[in-house]
């Protein structure tokens, strides 16, 4: 079996490996981070301790000669009358002194200089700032939480509460505003003035803040509260030119459409106005690439889920042991409905702790960033709506793989022959994998009619090339999906579905939860914004669906998507089934859609 994508080569320096990290991308790998910087300050605790060895020495030498030469300089012929007393005197200042020189010259830092220099290799980059800065504003966005809320770190379920400064409030401004993002700018730099106005010591100036506001502010077309800002700023520093300026240039502005509203009303015309609705500063988030963007995230809040009582009545639980497989007669799963169409199950039981554990373990040293296949190239590349790290496992690597592939064969009552490498991934700060489907995108059938399908939120990928043609088993038939919250894992089969929800741990605390989203705000649920479906994860469970319908054509329905994880740390690991190999396992139907 080759896996897909390519492995990607690694090597054995540890030093390679972390330079091209990408830290906020894997939680997982971010643990390495906090044992790094428990090392300096060790280090740096070391150099204190010898600095303050070396004062003091300096200061007992100090008050020795404080002492000494207020006794000489009282009487200093008598003083020196003693033979003893003066050759002290010249041997003092020829040696002594100079010893006392080169005390005071002795460099302590060399320790803790070359550790820091060692250590600053493996520390993240201005990349992996930006990215935890935007992972930030991608958690505030889904879940709807303001700069305040994340300011204080008022987030549920965390036992290790953390604050940010006006500094840091400024830093997430500045990110925002390097990136053209003058939504998030405002919210920040607001959150960083008002805190700043609340008294909070800081070394960030009102100045600074009120630049940045005033332009970002500007940018929504919101000139008077731009002025306000300005006007502020320059009350602050009068000599600051480009506040002068900019204040200047909004007058003309204001000037200027304040005729041109004297005009439209001296013709009786109303006028019309493109620009952004304001409410007391505050703007509208602006449109993105994502056309179901909304429901996405409603989802993902819990919000919007179309789980009616007449569908529930249609969900039942029972015992599964795949078509009487022989492993399965004496101890079958429990199995039980999560969605009727397209149908969805969940299995318990499905994998252990320790199981989980052993997976982590073998795939953490070999995590990359995650890829996705560009739609018109077909060419590999990291993406901003898939962050995440991930690797690939073979059987080889350890008895516990090829016992999980072998229980999911049992499961599935499909074959591991053609199937795709076991995939393990970790997600990173608000790691999320926005929608997308599991299975390549064929050329559409216009003719392919399926009840609850929007097919023209998805022309845009008909002409996809075939990612799966090189392997020659076919489409990926189905997805197995493994969660491990704080440790979380996912197998993935491709017509099918099955996600393994293992273990559900907020990070900071040891809590196992059997509603992993029982508090939305932990994130990390896997929804399908076509039909309204959210699977919050249990321990211990599966959840799995196909996604092809028997004649081999995608079910357009199971786009799908992990949400951002707002608190803990989700590993998941996949496993793809391909159709080679499973044509008389799940044979054709009579219909296209069946």
């Amino acid at each position: 079996m080759k896996p897909w994508p390519q492995l990607v080569f690694f090597t054995c320096i540890f030093l390679i490996w972390h330079t091209e990290a990408e830290f906020f991308t894997s939680i997982g790998q971010m643990t390495d981070l906090i044992y790094a910087e428990k090392d300096l300050v060790q280090s740096l605790k070391e150099y204190i301790r010898a600095e303050e060895n070396k004062l003091s020495q300096i200061k007992s030498w100090a008050e020795k000669m404080d002492v000494l030469t207020s006794k000489s300089t009282s009487d200093p012929e008598g003083y020196l009358a003693h033979p003893v007393n003066a050759y002290k005197l010249v041997k003092r200042l020829n040696t002594d002194w100079l010893e006392l020189e080169n005390l005071v010259l002795q460099d302590t830092t060399n320790g803790f200089i070359a550790n820091l220099t060692i250590q600053r290799q493996f520390f993240p980059t201005e990349e992996d700032e930006t990215g935890a800065a935007k992972a930030l504003m991608r958690l505030q966005d889904t879940y709807k939480l303001d700069p305040e809320t994340l300011s204080r770190g008022n987030l549920p379920g965390t036992k290790y509460r953390s604050t940010l400064t006006v500094g840091d409030c400024f830093g997430m401004g500045k990110t925002a505003y390097n990136d053209g993002d003058y939504y998030h700018t405002v919210l920040w730099m607001e959150q960083a003035l008002k805190q700043h106005d609340e008294g909070e010591d800081t070394t960030v100036s009102k100045v600074e803040i009120l630049d940045y506001l005033s332009y970002a502010v500007f940018q929504f077309g919101d000139l008077h509260r731009a002025m306000e800002l300005t006007r502020r700023l320059i009350s602050l520093d009068s000599t600051h030119e480009r506040a002068g300026s900019n204040l200047r240039y909004f007058e003309k502005l204001l000037e200027k459409e304040r005729e041109e509203k004297e005009k439209e009303k001296s013709i009786n015309t109303t006028m019309t106005t493109t620009e952004p609705v304001v409410q007391s500063g505050a703007y509208e988030r602006p449109l993105d690439y994502l056309p179901e963007r909304d429901i996405y995230e409603a989802l993902c809040r819990g919000e919007g889920v179309k789980m009616t009582p007449r569908r529930q009545k249609r969900l039942f639980c029972r015992y599964h042991d795949g078509n009487r497989n022989p492993h399965l007669l004496i101890a079958p799963f429990k199995e039980e409905d999560e969605w009727d169409s397209p149908h969805i199950v969940r299995y318990y039981d499905v994998m252990s702790d320790e199981e989980i554990e052993k997976i982590k373990q073998l795939a953490k040293p070999r995590l990359a960033r995650a890829t996705v296949r560009d739609p018109k190239t077909g060419v590999l590349t990291v993406a901003s709506y898939r962050v995440s790290k991930s690797s690939w496992l073979e059987e080889e690597d350890d008895p516990v793989v090829a016992k999980v592939n072998q229980r999911m064969q049992q499961i599935t009552g499909l074959t591991v022959k053609t199937a795709e490498l076991l995939q393990v991934a970790n997600y990173g700060m608000g790691g999320q994998y926005e929608p997308h489907f599991d299975f390549s995108r064929r050329p559409f059938d216009s003719t392919l009619k399926s009840e609850g399908n929007r097919l023209a939120t998805f022309l845009n990928y008909k002409d996809e090339p075939d990612a799966f043609k090189r392997l020659g088993t076919g489409n990926r038939v189905a997805t197995f999906l493994n969660y491990t919250f704080g440790q979380a894992l996912i197998f993935r089969v491709n017509d099918v579905h099955l996600i393994l929800y293992q273990l559900y741990m907020v990070e900071g605390t040891k809590q196992e939860d059997t509603r992993v989203m029982s508090d939305v705000e932990a994130g990390g649920a896997t929804v399908f914004p076509d039909f309204g479906a959210a699977i919050w994860p249990k321990k211990g469970t599966a959840v799995f669906w196909y996604n092809l319908f028997r004649s081999g054509e995608g079910d357009y329905r199971t786009r799908h998507a992990a949400c951002p994880v707002l608190v803990g740390c989700k590993w998941v690991s996949n496993k793809w089934f391909h159709e080679r190999g499973n044509e008389f396992l799940r044979p054709c139907g009579r219909t296209e859609v069946d």
